[in-house]
């Protein structure tokens, strides 16, 4: 036996060991051996990806702060991604919610935080929850209580996973 196959025999052994601990353990496998996809946004132009800005609270109709992607099929779990596209540091109130057929809601981001131009952030996975049909993922970026960020740019998409 060489001596570096010796070093390296006993890291292979451990790390499969981990592995099946971890698994053991109810933590789920690495991401990267998911099935995931991007879900459209409801009446959107046909990408995944929506652009918007910011923009300022309303006394009367609707502000742009909310965007529902369609769930068309069951997923094990859920990720939101968010993009800055100001051109200065920012601060964006982010919320997450996954909406059931049965009407009722789950919060699952309440944040704000800052990102520089161009950078971005994955939220999750959120795992789906048992016993509940999920049909729409919400991204809602904006608040009355951060009229500071009235005017920041940002891009965000959804994506299933099975």
């Amino acid at each position: 036996m060489t001596p570096l196959f010796a070093l390296i025999a006993p890291l292979r052994v451990a790390g499969a060991l981990a592995a099946s601990a971890l698994l053991s353990w109810g933590i789920p496998a690495a991401q990267a051996q998911e099935k995931c996809r991007f879900l459209m946004p409801l009446g959107g132009g046909g990408q995944p990806v929506v652009s918007k800005r910011i923009g300022p609270d309303r006394l009367l109709g609707r502000t742009n702060w909310n965007t529902d992607f369609i769930v068309d099929k069951t997923f094990r779990s859920y990720r939101f991604f968010f993009t800055s596209a100001s051109s200065e540091r920012a601060s964006f109130p982010v919320s997450g919610f996954m909406r059931f057929t049965d009407g009722s809601s789950l919060q699952v981001i309440n944040e704000t935080p800052t990102f520089e131009p161009g950078s971005g952030r994955m939220f999750g996975p959120f795992l789906a929850v048992p016993g509940k049909r999920t049909n729409l993922m919400n991204f809602r970026v904006g608040s009355s209580s951060q009229p500071a960020a009235i005017g920041f740019s940002y891009r965000i998409s959804v994506q299933g996973c099975t």
